[in-house]
Parts: C-alpha cells; sequence; structure tokens
C-alpha cells in the first residue's frame, strides 16, 4: 500500500465512521423520539451551555500557561497570547484531519516564535503522554467508585463474576507474557513498541526533572479538572440527569473520551457512547442522546468558532514575524 493511499485512508475512515454513526443514530430513533431529543436540545439552559464553554475556554488557556514549563528548560519563552491561539488553531485542524493539529501547531511555533520544529513537537508528544496517564487515572478512579454498578452491569449481559475477573487476570497475565516477549524480542515491530512505551514512560517522569514541576502539575490537573466540569455542567440542561452524580457522570466521561480519539471530534459517536454509558443509570436513550448532543454540539462550535478567530487574529497579532 502506497504511503499516499495511507494517508488518504487515515484521513478518509474516522470522517466516514463518523458520518455513518450520525446516519445510524438517525435510522436507530422514531421520529417521536427525534422530535423529543431536538425539543431537549433547543431548549437547553443558555447558561449552563455557556458556562460549559466558558470552562472549556479555561482549559485551553491553563495548556497555554503549561506549554512554557516544556519549553522553558530549553531557553524558549513564547507569548501565552500566541500559545493560545495556537492550540486553538490545533485543535480545530484535528475536527478535519485527525492528528494534523499537532504538526500544524509545532510549525506555527516555529513560525511565530523561533521554536525549532522537532523540540516544539517534542513538547507537544510529552503533553499526550500527560494527558494520556490522566486519561488512565480517571478510567482506574471511575472503576473504583462504580465498581458495583458496572459488574450488575456485566452481569446483565450475561457476564458472570467468575468469567469477568478470569478475563481481568488473563488481560494482566497476557500483559506480562507480552512485555517479556517485546522486551526480549529484537523485531522492528518489537523495538517500536520497546521505544514507545519508554517514551510514555520519559514524558511521564520528566515532569519530576523540571523546575517548575508543581505550576506543570496544578496545571495538568486545572486542565483535565476544566475537562470533567464542563461535562458536569450539562446535567442541568436535560431533566433526567440532573440527579446523576459525578461518580456517575465519570463512566459517561470516559465513554465519550474514547469516542474522541476513535472518530474526528467524536462526530457521531460520541452522543451514541455517552447515552450508553448512561444507560447503565436508568437514563433513558432519548435523554441520554440530548446530553450527548448538546455536549459535542457546545464543544464543537466552541472549537469551530475560537480557532476560526484564532487562524484569522494570530497573523494580526504578529505581522513583523
Amino acid at each position: 500500500m502506497s504511503s499516499s493511499l495511507k494517508k488518504f485512508l487515515k484521513i478518509f475512515i474516522p470522517i466516514a465512521l463518523g458520518l455513518f454513526l450520525v446516519w445510524y443514530s438517525y435510522q436507530s430513533t422514531t421520529p417521536e423520539e427525534r422530535r423529543q431529543i431536538v425539543h431537549y436540545i433547543s431548549n437547553a439552559s443558555p447558561f449552563w451551555v455557556t458556562l460549559s464553554v466558558v470552562i472549556g475556554i479555561l482549559s485551553h488557556v491553563s495548556r497555554a500557561v503549561r506549554w512554557n514549563y516544556l519549553l522553558e528548560p530549553m531557553g524558549y519563552k513564547p507569548k501565552i497570547s500566541n500559545n493560545l491561539l495556537i492550540v486553538l488553531i490545533s485543535y480545530f485542524a484535528n475536527l478535519g484531519i485527525p492528528r494534523s493539529g499537532e504538526i500544524l501547531r509545532a510549525t506555527a511555533l516555529t513560525t511565530y516564535e523561533n521554536v525549532p520544529f522537532e523540540k516544539g513537537f517534542g513538547t507537544i508528544v510529552t503533553e499526550r503522554v500527560i494527558d494520556l496517564f490522566m486519561l488512565l487515572l480517571i478510567i482506574i478512579i471511575t472503576l473504583v467508585l462504580q465498581t458495583d454498578i458496572i459488574l450488575a452491569f456485566l452481569q446483565d449481559n450475561g457476564v458472570n463474576l467468575i468469567g469477568a475477573f478470569g478475563i481481568l487476570f488473563a488481560g494482566i497475565l497476557g500483559l506480562f507474557v507480552a512485555t517479556w516477549i517485546i522486551k526480549k524480542s529484537k523485531s522492528g515491530f518489537a523495538l517500536k513498541v520497546k521505544s514507545f512505551l519508554n517514551g510514555l514512560l520519559d514524558g511521564v517522569l520528566s515532569i519530576f526533572k523540571m523546575k517548575k514541576k508543581w505550576p506543570f502539575i496544578f496545571h495538568t490537573l486545572l486542565i483535565w479538572g476544566s475537562y470533567i466540569a464542563m461535562f458536569w455542567v450539562i446535567k442541568y440542561t436535560v431533566p433526567e440527569t440532573m440527579e446523576l452524580s459525578l461518580s456517575e457522570l465519570l463512566v459517561a466521561f470516559v465513554g465519550g473520551a474514547f469516542a474522541m480519539s476513535t472518530t474526528n471530534g467524536g462526530v457521531g459517536l460520541y452522543p451514541i457512547a455517552v447515552s450508553a454509558a448512561l444507560g447503565i443509570f436508568g437514563v433513558g436513550s432519548v435523554s441520554g442522546d440530548a446530553f450527548g448532543w448538546i455536549m459535542w454540539i457546545a464543544q464543537t462550535l466552541m472549537v469551530v468558532v475560537f480557532g476560526t478567530i484564532s487562524f484569522i487574529v494570530l497573523p494580526l497579532l504578529n505581522r513583523n514575524r
């Protein structure tokens, strides 16, 4: 397979999958259910939706500030305003072409702040490693807080406790075996996996080697706390989700996080994943779909609007560069 075909498929498949899921979601609901979903969306409280968007912007500002903590040890300190505009542009770009935002982000940093591409890109990779670590931490916390309901859900779907623990044990054992094989193997694939895992570990440990590690950790917690908070406030836009606890919403948050990484910006899949997770706690499919769509629409519009503004403003603020 040629490299150009691979690039095309990487762009086309997520978009096609997202559009298919939008169609599937439409076809799997009755006209009355669709009217109810549209009713929930059109009558969503502007206050809570706006608050969710504001919290989302706060997370981007925090990310722009945190970025400098990775760049400063290399002798660079870009303007926070430039960092913020570049971050917003990168998220906007990722809606169209997966992972293009990371390349564009490093390129823009080179253009407007004279940071070498490879160094800027290295900090972005480190950020992604930290984000992955935080997501795994949230997943573990969610599993601990909702162990009973998750196990009950598995039982209701024909997975008994012995089978669930057997799968978990087999997975852990398989992980150790795979790690041992990769460690001993000299194949090209094994070396790539080993290099990737070492990079993950180095990225996490690099936090504790930087001078401003505590501010970095603070902003990391602020970013992910904002992600959860902007999800949390949307519960007040749908009557059936208002009484959900934080731990219950975390299950839906994790489902939505996986959906965001599967299709471009979670298009199509995000509302389905969130609705399915909320269904575990007795939330009806209509209310669950409405919650997912309100959340997705609000955050996607935020990225599109502020990303577009950033595309225009960034060159104007840096006319002399």
